[in-house]
């Protein structure tokens, strides 16, 4: 567990005590321990802020230094409680200008403590950046495009700081506190809803997930999750058993942020173990993006990490490290076969001993204990894998291997169980959500427990039976397997990821059903919190975009794979966006989802989010009295989509891409071209009624 602060105090203690005496409780608390460079300007931070109160220094308040921001990763300098009004002020020793990336790291921070720190909901909050060597101040005091209570970042220098302050509480007419006005604001209840990147790397700076959820139920349910899933591992490693846990939960639940979970607190037992007792941990994804961008978010926070400390740090390091407990499925898909004889004969998989040197306890497996597959669902079947394998890789490049007998879920629960001593596997379970041809489902992964590895202990989330998880066959498929356990602790009721609309997957799952009457009552429900628009102009989209985001929220387009028909707008759903630096670049990097030229579609996108979209629909899902109409488009024209299981792809992939957005999504749908045959007005016309007639309003 993070410290919350460094130090605090009353006004009055922290202006008559002498600087070595709060330098010492702050430099104790350092948990990191600090470099040279930051402890100087905790000296220079503390004389500024002694001069900066010396007016209120015998009135009730706080000055708290280095407060815990769990869901960035960071901390605020100094949070000054002074009349009411929280003043967030981030120091930039020596720095002569205001720089944009500053602004947006103490907006972000102000932005941070209204939306999720309880004590905070209903206070003013002006984030202050204070440039020592900075010549000029703000001479403007305004709050943001929002009405609530922030103000835009001020910038001043130290000279100046305290009159900025004097001018905060004139204009807001702020009378001194009362003694409690404050009261436990430090130790305030902090519940936020990260995305997956700021979660996996405040995970990865040792935060719980406890620090780092916003929902009471939330919260606890991912710890008891994760505690379940850990004691399964203890108890698997105890008794050299092999087990698998099947995870399911509600879209956006936090069922990744279980399986980053696992995978990171073992590996950080492992570090700290013998080198022959090391219980590894590999969470496995087959979505690409996901991976590669999880992986950089995480390898820079480690760089940035190290170098603070004044370790010589470079990117190829942390990756590497970074990789050893997050891998794209495939690769390790090619490990395990690399160790297979060939040809496979008499449909049974057998040990090349020329390619591979039993270990002890590991035997022919993997180094790792763990697996953690997220996706579960998405795992190949038998055709599309062997498929795939005969043909040597989609491009034909690998070594072709004919006659494969297994689907890529046997075969995954097979490279486990080649272990001698014990096993886990945990499967994170998506409903409704398969968006590819070949995507097994998860009734594979029972059928091959059932049928090839019988003695596997098997734990299974009481909603696996739901009609959404292998369509309603879990519970026959499950059958009489003497070693199977159904429990409440696997399933994850509560969504996070939008913390302001949590019927947000209520009101897609409506739509896509055209329930009209139930989306009409959920839209009428989420609107105020959670903004949700129409527009048929992709400028004015992009304009609202801009608007509405603060401090360094991102932004950006996404469409259908299928979207063929965009190109007009110059969207063109061939050209695949670079993800990572679409995720993780700044506004002014051409690849970024901020700059709005690339689009990312459902593949580059599952499993990852922004705070606000604008979903692009294309004429190759139109809404009908009678249904939707499922088109692709092929040659020089849209040809319908016939069968069953592709049309349930289009529709997923629309689930995906409308659940994106955690603070406000602007659907646009083109107007068309009554001169384009690809484009007809009639194409796109029904889709804007429907979404107008269940309330959505139009800018």
């Amino acid at each position: 567990m993070i410290n919350r602060f460094f130090y605090k105090d009353s006004i009055p203690v922290f202006a008559s005590s002498d600087i070595d005496t709060i330098f010492g409780k702050i430099a104790k608390n350092d948990e990191g321990d600090s470099v040279s460079e930051q402890k100087f300007a905790w000296s220079e931070e503390i004389e500024a802020m002694q001069k900066v109160i010396e007016p209120w220094k015998d009135e009730n308040g706080e000055v708290i230094f280095e407060y815990s921001i769990p869901r960035l990763g960071k901390r605020i300098d100094v949070v000054l409680l002074l009349r009411g009004i929280i003043f967030v002020i981030e120091f930039k020793a020596g720095q002569d200008e205001y720089l944009q990336s500053d602004m947006e790291q103490v907006m972000d921070y102000a932005l941070d403590l209204k939306n999720f720190h309880l004590a905070s909901h209903h206070r003013t909050i002006v984030p202050i950046l204070v440039a020592t060597e900075a010549k000029e101040s703000s001479e403007k005091l305004f709050f943001s495009v929002y009405d609530d209570s922030i103000y835009n970042p001020l910038l001043t220098n130290s000279e100046h700081l305290r009159d900025l302050i004097q001018r905060i509480i004139d204009k807001e007419k702020a009378k001194p506190s009362s003694i409690d006005d404050f009261k436990d604001w430090a130790i305030s209840r902090y519940s936020p809803t990260p995305t997956i990147i700021e979660a996996a790397s405040a995970l990865y700076l040792n935060h719980s997930v406890e620090d780092i959820t916003r929902h009471e139920a939330g919260g606890e349910a991912l710890a008891n999750t994760t505690a379940f899933v850990l004691d399964i591992i203890n108890k698997s490693k105890e008794n050299k058993e092999k087990s698998i846990c099947f995870v399911t939960g509600v879209p956006g639940a936090g069922k990744t942020l279980v399986g980053l979970n696992v995978a990171i607190q073992q590996s950080i037992l492992a570090e700290n173990s013998p080198e022959d007792e090391r219980n590894l941990a590999v969470y496995l994804s087959g979505n690409g993006p996901l991976v590669k961008v999880l992986t950089e978010a995480l390898a820079r926070d480690k760089q940035e990490r190290d170098r603070a400390k004044g370790n010589k740090s470079n990117i190829t390091d942390a990756r590497r490290a970074v990789s050893q407990f997050i891998q794209i499925i495939h690769r390790y898909r090619a490990n395990m076969l690399g160790k297979i004889k060939l040809p496979i004969e008499n449909g049974k998989l057998e040990i090349d001993p020329n390619k591979s040197i039993a270990h002890k306890t590991a035997g022919h497996g993997e180094v790792e204990h763990v697996a953690i597959f997220d996706e579960a669902q998405r795992s190949w079947d038998l055709e599309h894998l062997a498929g795939w394998l005969t043909k040597g890789g989609s491009r034909g490049g690998m070594k072709k291997v004919p006659n494969f007998p297994m689907s890529e879920a046997e075969f995954l629960i097979w490279s486990l169980d080649l272990r001698k001593d014990w096993a886990v596997i945990v499967c994170l379970v998506g409903g409704g959500q398969e968006i590819n041809t070949g995507e097994a489902g998860i009734g594979e992964w029972i059928r091959a427990v059932n049928e090839t590895f019988p003695d596997w202990k098997v734990y299974i989330s009481k909603h696996l039976t739901d009609r959404e998880y292998a369509e309603g066959n879990v519970a026959s498929l499950i059958g009489n397997n003497k070693n199977a356990k159904q429990v409440d602790e696997l399933h994850l009721a509560v969504t996070m990821r939008s913390f302001r609309a949590e019927s947000l997957s209520k009101f897609v799952h409506s739509v896509l059903d055209r329930d009209i009457t139930q989306a009409r009552l959920l839209y009428q429900s989420i609107k105020e919190n959670y903004p949700l628009v129409l527009t048929r102009d992709i400028k004015k989209a992009k304009q609202w975009l801009k608007e509405k985001a603060r401090g360094s929220e991102r932004y950006g387009l996404v469409v259908s794979s299928q979207a063929y028909r965009l190109k007009p707008l110059a969207i063109d759903v061939r050209l695949q966006p670079d993800v990572v630096n679409w995720f993780l670049a700044d506004k002014k990097d051409v690849r970024s989802s901020l700059f709005l030229e690339d689009a990312a579609t459902e593949f580059d996108i599952q499993g990852l989010e922004l705070d606000w979209t604008c979903l692009v629909w294309d004429g190759d899902f139109r809404y009908t009295q009678n249904g939707w109409d499922h088109n692709a488009f092929k040659g020089c024209k849209w040809q319908k989509i016939r069968k069953a299981e592709s049309q349930s792809y289009q529709l997923n992939a629309y689930r995906v891409l409308m659940t994106r957005a955690r603070q406000g999504m602007i659907i646009c749908v083109p107007e068309g071209n009554p001169k384009d045959h690809t484009r007809l007005p009639e194409f796109y016309d029904e889709t804007y009624k429907y979404l107008k007639t269940i309330g959505l309003e139009e800018i």
